[in-house]
């Protein structure tokens, strides 16, 4: 028989808000799975049985509980969030997003440009034009389109 991990003790305060966020409609699916797997393996549950009533992955559990245990002067969120991806970081701000938008909601024909209606290419264009951002590809300013 494998070894048994310890079950993890949480404060009153810790469980509450645990507790509050499997309970709560705006919770992420992520976030409430593994508030679950922390409120299961302090209520005396192994690792193996935890994974098996979640039907996810024992080294998930495990993962989690480690992730848990290693800190303790975080908040319950900071401690169930996904740790920061790998890449590049973002070249355009969400003000940048925000600029750009707004840019694309506005008619080019008031602008005096002799357009009917923005292009991917003509946003990406005015947009470095006016000092929105140092440069922006007609694709990346389409997928702004599309939010509007």
């Amino acid at each position: 028989m494998g070894r048994r991990a310890e079950s993890l003790v949480l404060s009153v305060d810790e469980r509450l808000e645990l507790e509050r966020l499997v309970r709560v409609h705006s919770t992420s699916q992520q976030r409430a799975g593994r508030a679950r797997m922390i409120l299961l393996l302090s209520s005396g549950l192994g690792i193996l049985e935890v994974s098996q009533m979640l039907c996810v992955w024992r080294k998930t559990v495990s993962t989690w509980r480690k992730r848990w245990l290693l800190g303790p002067t975080q908040t319950v969120i900071e401690r169930l969030s996904d740790e920061p991806r790998a890449g590049a970081p973002a070249r355009i701000t969400p003000q940048q997003v925000c600029a750009i938008i707004a840019l694309a909601c506005e008619s080019p024909s008031n602008l005096d440009l002799p357009l009917s209606h923005w292009s991917a290419s003509d946003l990406a264009r005015e947009a470095v034009k006016r000092g929105l951002v140092d440069r922006i590809s007609p694709r990346q300013a389409g997928r702004f389109l599309k939010r509007i």
